[in-house]
This record gives structure tokens, sequence and C-alpha cells, in this order.
């Protein structure tokens, strides 16, 4: 009978588990991510990857073209490849959305280490929990740098730091001492660094930023000053670029575009304007005043910036939020305590916020002496009970006053306006659907329940950090249900949970989203084309990535973007002007460019400015004035002179880039065709008794489950996805297949069972149909500069001598076949011939890839050596001209008295031993870094000396009928 055999499974899943090269290194961790990889991202993971010598490269693709998925892409690689120690620096508020694209898209295990989880694991002992080969360990830029000497400790295969222009001032002596602490931990380690703006004021920037990844890549500070740092001519530039090229990757939007691989839609925004009723009117300003008091016990002269922050943020949500805000201060003052951040609990991201004020702090103290974990300075002391009293009754007059108010201004207009702005998204083709984002759990709850009285009870679904009200903790507890069995299930219940109210949301049923900023972190909305901000951020980055919800890969409609705005308020109306204006967050294809985000180091960091603005104007004058100085600012440095550098040195057109996309989408399509049908045969070998179906999607029916090698069908149609690296299914199956022993047989390979399925011609297969011979195969494993080679070696033979090319003996094994006894003699002394030079080109193969990598290297090395040369000659050559101007000086001056000559003279000689000094500290340096080229290519040299290692996987006698 003619199936795939034991002889077709071995090869096959010795053929998949190769180390490839070019697409094939991807193909294992390709076809397992659920997720349409672009290949502007391939093309940056294969870029990350494309040498074992380098310490590092910065990705920076332009905002929205998925840079987070490309780094997923690389450590999903070192992963499957088993290099599992990885670590993610990333800010505070992106943790989540790292975790849930790692989870959901790869099916990568992560954990957060933050205070209080690393506490947990050494209680739970495990002493060092970032040493932990287990999960992707995700942590903030503030929590690395405070534990930077247990990092020191670890081999990390791969570290990737988000946001990495963070960075770009540690070279700053004085500054950032922290981030020298980071940097200092982990410079031995090979890096991804990703940002869309790796300069924005100085290309200084940019030396620091690849100082962090290689100090050695260009020369000393002083070098790099002297080439680049004080001109922005463009042969320097071009200079620079080529310099960058080996660690630096950037893809423009307009290069995707043009490749045809992403479609870009746009932004419309839309104001719902309002004003508050007299009372809610009332209510702010008395708050706000109160607020801005010096002289309160629950905030005093030096409030927290997060506790004020937040108590802001609740002030422009909504009058239930205000309710439970003036609850907790007045519940903290009646027990003599301050305001601290339990008072502002209700906002969703308050925990996340704290942690980006450290990250904020970490990167710009210039003493090392970071936040501390225990700081706790309630500053009660001394309180006057008669004042607290009065404090009190203010306070409960506000509360008060907003129980009294029995309808929400905000709250009305987004009724009323709704069904239009719904409509309008429908009359573009988009879904009757929007995301309404709030900052406030409590504000979630009141606009749940007003749009619930209001014609939409049923249609609503919830997404905060907790989920635990019993809608939610329903549609849960149906999708686990529906997905019991499944692979769909991640194990993570705040993972699954996200998943569960975006399936939901997805249905027919359902119309409306309500979610928080936490809650909504790492969900892909793609289907659903409205956004809006019922109360806004003053963050830009966080409004970005609340549009960026919908507005991102698969969003096949224009979105549309709705702000809530306070006619009456000042503040919010100029908080709005400066995101839409200056950041131009809300229109046009792209949303806010990298050039202008890039101009605020963290989010936070304008939120602070924003709040001293708030906290200090008094009146319509003020705050207009006020606001008019920070948005020179901003202008200032959007408008820097860096502008042009950053155009010639980072964002010019390349045809010949968007050429090199258009091939790269060719060659990953068909590199995945073949890895995912060597899988599928895979399957078939090893599983004689299951049902193979193709009805238009291939799957296969084994142990009462569905398995199908095709995402997203397999997901949608609740199907196993057949895939490996999550130690299901195919792994096993792979593994059985290459330990098996298998001895010498006769295969007849059945071409015309082969075309009867539908598959395509295989030609060069047809011109030795009829004919017999024999095949070898075996696995050859060759040293190159880093580590191990592995090459499958096919040597093929008709029995009239005719040698066949290896890509022909492979596809053999895409033809099911016949088993039987062998009916010949092998012919030992000619397959070793054809053996052996297959071995040869092989390893020749092995060795180029080797003087490639090492070329590469030694070219960077001696770049190094020349920065530092000429830096060193100019230096010798001030100092050289310095001493002798002094000595001219001296000599002309015959009136200088006895003393101050003395001093003079050792000042001279002083300069002249300096020079000395150099110049012989320069040949030394220059001699070591001949030294380590020399080492390296010794290094090389042994390796390549080592007899390659072959290993005889199996000898068949084979037969190809017509």
């Amino acid at each position: 009978m003619t199936a795939y055999t034991h002889y077709h499974g071995k090869y096959l899943a010795h053929r998949i588990m190769l180390q490839g090269r070019n697409e094939e290194a991807f193909a294992k961790s390709l076809s397992a991510a659920r997720v349409d990889m672009k290949p502007h991202q391939v093309e940056a993971a294969r870029f990350a990857l494309h040498s074992p010598l380098s310490k590092g490269v910065i990705l920076a693709d332009e905002v929205g073209l998925g840079k987070t998925i490309e780094a997923c892409l690389v450590i999903a690689q070192r992963w499957a490849e088993r290099r599992r120690h990885v670590l993610l620096i990333v800010p505070a508020s992106l943790r989540t959305q790292w975790q849930q694209e790692l989870q959901e898209k790869f099916s990568l295990p992560s954990i957060v280490l933050d205070s209080k989880t690393h506490r947990d694991a050494v209680k739970g002992g495990k002493p060092r929990p970032f040493d932990n080969p287990a999960a992707v360990i995700i942590t903030s830029y503030q929590y690395a740098a405070r534990k930077h000497d247990e990092l020191r400790g670890i081999a990390w295969d791969l570290v990737v730091i988000d946001e990495a222009h963070r960075l770009r001032n540690v070279y700053k002596k004085g500054q950032s001492a922290q981030a020298k602490q980071l940097r200092d931990a982990l410079a031995s380690r090979f890096k991804i660094m990703l940002t869309a703006t790796p300069l924005q004021n100085s290309l200084m920037e940019l030396y620091g930023l690849v100082s962090v990844i290689d100090d050695s890549f260009f020369g000393d500070e002083q070098s790099f000053r002297g080439m680049y740092g004080r001109t922005t001519d463009r042969l320097s530039l071009q200079g620079l670029r080529r310099r960058l090229a080996p660690i630096y990757k950037r893809h423009l939007r307009r290069d995707v575009q043009e490749a045809g691989h992403v479609s870009f839609t746009k932004r419309i925004a839309v104001t719902f304007d309002f004003e508050p009723h007299d009372r809610e009117a009332q209510l702010y300003e008395g708050v706000s005043e109160y607020l801005q008091r010096k002289d309160s016990i629950a905030f005093g002269s030096k409030p927290n910036q997060l506790v004020l922050i937040g108590a802001r943020k609740t002030l422009g949500s909504s009058i239930a939020a205000i309710v439970l805000f003036l609850e907790n201060v007045i519940a903290r003052l009646r027990k003599s305590e301050v305001a601290d951040v339990s008072v502002v609990e209700d906002i969703d991201d308050t925990a996340e916020v704290e942690e980006e004020i450290a990250d904020d702090a970490i990167l710009s103290d210039s003493t090392g002496s970071g936040p501390s974990e225990d700081e706790d300075d309630d500053g009660t002391g001394g309180i006057d009970p008669n004042v607290l009293a009065v404090e009190i009754a203010e306070l409960e007059g506000y509360l008060s006053l907003a129980r009294s108010i029995g309808s929400n201004a905000k709250g009305e207009k987004l009724l009323e306006q709704l069904p239009f702005v719904l409509d309008a998204v429908k009359s573009l083709r988009g879904q009757r659907k929007a995301v309404i984002f709030t900052e406030s759990v409590r504000t979630q709850r009141y606009l749940a329940d007003i749009l619930s009285q209001n014609g939409y009870a049923g249609e609503i679904v919830l997404m905060n950090g907790s989920n635990s009200d019993p809608e939610s903790q329903t549609i849960y507890k149906d999708w686990k249900k529906a997905k019991q069995g499944t692979d769909a299930i991640s194990g993570s219940k705040s993972a699954d949970m996200k998943t569960a109210i975006v399936q939901a949301f997805r249905s027919d049923e359902k119309t409306i989203l309500i979610a928080t900023e936490s809650g909504a972190e790492g969900i892909n909305l793609q289907f659903c084309s409205l956004i809006i901000n019922f109360d806004l951020p003053w963050n830009p980055q966080r409004v970005e990535q609340r549009i960026g919800r919908c507005h991102r890969y698969g969003q096949k409609i224009d979105v549309t973007v709705v702000n809530m705005l306070n006619r009456k308020n000042q503040a919010e109306k100029r908080i709005y002007e400066l995101l839409k204006n200056k950041f131009n967050l809300f229109e046009g294809l792209f949303g806010a460019s990298d050039q202008v985000l890039g101009t605020i180091e963290s989010g936070i960091d304008f939120e602070k400015k924003v709040l001293a603005v708030v906290q200090s104007c008094r009146g319509e004058t003020e705050v207009r004035e006020a606001f008019e100085r920070l948005e020179a600012e901003l202008e200032e440095q959007i408008k820097a002179d860096m502008a042009e550098t950053r155009q010639h040195l980072f964002d010019l057109f390349d045809a010949s880039v968007v050429d090199v996309l258009r091939r790269r989408a060719t060659d990953i399509e068909r590199t995945m065709s073949d890895f995912e049908q060597r899988l599928w045969l895979v399957a078939r070998a090893e599983l004689p008794d299951a049902e193979f179906l193709n009805d238009g999607i291939p799957h296969f029916v084994h142990a009462s489950k569905t398995w199908s090698t095709v995402w997203p069908e397999a997901d949608e149609r609740g199907w196993q996805f057949f895939r490996l690296g999550d130690g299901t299914l195919a792994d096993g199956l792979v593994e059985e297949a290459r330990k098996r022993e298998l001895p010498e047989a006769k295969l007849v390979f059945d071409y015309k069972a082969y075309r009867s399925e539908g598959q395509p011609r295989l030609s060069d297969l047809e011109r030795v149909s009829g004919k017999s011979g024999w095949l070898k195969v075996s696995l050859l494993r060759a040293e190159t500069a880093l580590g191990s080679r592995d090459s499958m070696v096919v040597a093929a033979l008709t029995d009239d001598g005719q040698m066949l090319a290896q890509e022909t003996a492979e596809r053999l094994f895409q033809v099911p076949a016949s088993h039987g006894p062998v009916d010949a003699t092998y012919p030992a002394g000619t397959m070793a011939a054809i053996d052996g030079e297959a071995m040869k080109a092989a390893q020749q193969e092995a060795e180029d890839e080797s003087r490639k990598w090492l070329d590469e290297e030694t070219l960077k090395l001696e770049a190094y050596a020349e920065d530092l040369e000429s830096a060193n000659k100019r230096r010798e050559k001030e100092l050289k001209a310095e001493a002798d101007a002094a000595k001219r000086a001296l000599r002309g001056n015959q009136s200088m008295p006895l003393a101050e000559k003395i001093v003079e003279e050792r000042r001279i000689k002083k300069l002249e031993q300096e020079r000395d000094d150099l110049v012989f500290g320069s040949f030394q340096r220059l001699r070591e870094i001949r030294r380590e080229i020399d080492d390296k290519l010794n290094d090389v040299a042994a390796k390549l000396a080592i007899t390659p290692q072959i290993t005889p996987l199996m000898t068949i006698r084979w037969e190809l009928t017509a």
C-alpha cells in the first residue's frame, strides 16, 4: 500500500529541525506564530541575528510597523534554539502588553518581575528569580537598574530593550548614573534595542545608544565628536550611514507601502463639545482650587505627584469618579492620614504610572540613588484638630454637592451623539461598534449603567485590570467552556480573560467595549474603527496606544477618533489642542510621527509638565499663557536643527529597499509553504491511522481532535494549531521520528498517487520517472565561527550511473511510497565518491558563512582602530601646538618672574608628557585591537580544523514509478 513511511518521517523531521539560513532560520518560529508576519518584520529579525559575532543591533522602524513583533520573532527563534535566558527591559506601562504579545502570538511563557513578584519568588525558594530559563523575563527600567548586580551575573542569551531612546544620553558625564549601571551590567550580552527615534537633538545621542550595544563600535567620545558631532555635512553623514549599516536597521512606512505589504488607513477626528451644568462647574472649580492649595492637610505643600496626577484624572472623568475620590480622601483625613495612592486607586493604571515615574527618575538622576522601595513619610505630624475638622467639612460639602448632581453633561452628550457616530462608521463600511476609553473604573461602571438604561442593554462588555464584575466572569466561563481541550486556553487567567472579552465584543451581539488603560493593554481590535476618548490622558504616548488598539495592521476602515471636550475648562481645551496640533494624534494617515513623539523622553515627564501648569495657574489668562510657553518649548524641540540630519541619516527613500522587501515576500511564502508541507508529511508518516482531509484548509483528525497547520482558520474553527514549539503533538512526532533507527530498505515512490492528490508537478522528478537507484542521507555537523552548523547531505544515484542533484533527491520524500525488501547490491565505491563530494560542498558552505561573519567583525574592529588613531593624532597635534606656542611665549617674555617661569615650564613639560603618553598609549591600544583580530582569526581557523561530525541517517534502494 502506498503511504508516507517512517523513512519519510525521519528525513523530514531532521530537515525541519536544521539550523537553517535566511528565511529558513525562522521557519519554525514563523510557522508557530499566530500573527500575519510582514516581510519587513522578517527582514528586521534576520538582520538582528545575521551574525553570531555581533553584540547587538538597533531596530528603528517607523511607528506603526511592528517593532514588537520583530523582537518577538527573534525571541521565538532563540527559544526554538533552546537559548532561553531572555530579558526584556521595557517601560513599566508596556510590561503587560509585551506579555500579551508573547503569549497570544508566539505562545511563549513570560513573567513580570517587580518588587512583589521578585520577593515572592525568593520566598518560594528561588534565590535568583531573574535566572529562569523557563520563561522570558520582563521588567521595567527602574527595576532592572535596581537589580543591576543580579542581572550582571546571568548569561543572557538575548536582551531586548524597548523604547531604547531613553538611554541615548547615557554617554553624558554626571548624568543617568543608574542607566550607566544598566549599560555596564549588560555590556557583554547580545542586545536588541527598539526605538523609532534614535536621536533627537544631537548626533552624540546616537553615539550613546550605540555604546550601550558595543563600546568598541565607534572610537571614544572625543573621536566621534571630531568626526561627526559638529557637522551636518552630507559626505560625513553618508559615511556614518555606511558605518552604521551592520548595527542599524530602519524601515519607513512609505517603503513598506510601496512594496505593497501594508495599506494604512486614515484617522478621522471628531469632537463632542459639551458644557457642564452649573453645579458640575461649581464642583470642578471648588475641588480644583482645593487641590491647588499649599496649606491643605491631605495634599500639603509637597504633594505626591502620582496622587495629584490621579486626582486630576479623576476630576476630568465623571461625577461618579469624583464621589469615590472625595470619599477616599475624607476617610484618610478622619484617620489623621494624608492622601496617598489609595485615594486614586480607582484610576486603573496608577501602579504602572508609579513605576513609570520611577523609570523616569533612573534615566535622569545624577546620583545613582534611585527611589527607595521603603519610602513612607506620611507627613502627619502635628495636625491641628480644628484645621482638620474644617478641611473635612469642606470636602464633605463637595461630596454632598457631587451626590446631588443627578445627571452628567458629558454622559448626556455621549448618549445624544453615539447613535449618529455609530451610523457614520457603518456608512464607511465599518462595523457598528465602539471602544470607549476611560481612566476610571468607577466611570466605566457609570457608563455601562447609563448606556444600558438607554438602549444598549446586553450590548456592552467591560475590560479593566481585574474584570471581576459578574458580566465579565460569565463571558470568561462561557469562553473557557467553549475552548475546553483546545490550545486557545493559554493557562494565564488575565490573558485568557482579555481574549474572551475581545471575542465577545467581536460577536454580532455586542456593540460597545468600555475599556480602561491597563485593561486594554496588548489587545488588538482591528475589527473596530470607532474610538471614543471619554476622558483624555495627558500623556501623548498613552493616547497613541489607545488609538493603536484599532488603527493597526489589519484595519481596513478609516478609524474615527472621538474626543469629549469640556468647553468651559480652559486647561482641558489647551491639552486637547496640544495633542491634536503638536502631536498630530487624531488625524491623518499615521497619527503621531516618530519625530514628534520623540521630543518627549517619557510620557510621564510630559504629564508632570501639564500638572505643573494645572496646579499653578488660576484664571483663563494664566492657563493660556502657561500652555503657550509649554507649546513654544515643544515647538522648539520638534523643529530642532537635527531634522535635516535625521532625514539624510535615516529617512532617505531607497528603491533598493522596496525591491528587497518584494523579493523577501516571495521568499517567505515559498519557505513557509515548504516548511508546512514537511511538517504535514511528518504527521502523515507518523500517524497512519489519522484521517487527513483538505476541503480548502488542510487538517487531520487524531485522538478525537482536529489539527491544522493553518492559522487563523484553526483558531476560528476551534481546531488545534499543529505547530512546533509548544510541547504538543507536533514536537512529539518530530522527536520520535528523528530518534528512530531504520534498516536499509527499498521504497517504491508512486508519483501517480502523489499527483492524484492534486499536488503540483515535480518536473525534475518526472525526468527520472521509471528509474531506480540508491540514496544515502547523512547529517553533517561542521564548526563555524561561533558554534555548530548542521546540514542534510543527500547523495543519490540511478542504476544507469546518473547522479541526482540534492534538490531532486530531496523531492522524492514528497512522494508517497510502498515499502519492500532490497533487491540489489549497494554500489559502495560509486556512492562513496558522490557522498564525499556532497560532504565537501556542505562543509564549504559552512566555511563561507564563517568567513562572511569574520570579515564583518574584522572591518568593524579596523574602523574602530582608525577612529582611535584619528582622534589620537588630532589630540597629539593639539598638545604639540599648545606646547610649542607656550615655548615661544616663554622665550618672548624675558621679564617674567623666575617662579612663574618655572610653573610655566612645568606646564609645558606636562603637555609634552601627555603627548608622549598619548602616542605610547595609542600604539598599545592599536596593538591590542590587532591582537583581537588575530585571536578571532585563530579561533575560527581552529574550529574549521575540527573534523566534521557525520551521522548516517538512512540508506534507501529507491524506485520512482510513473
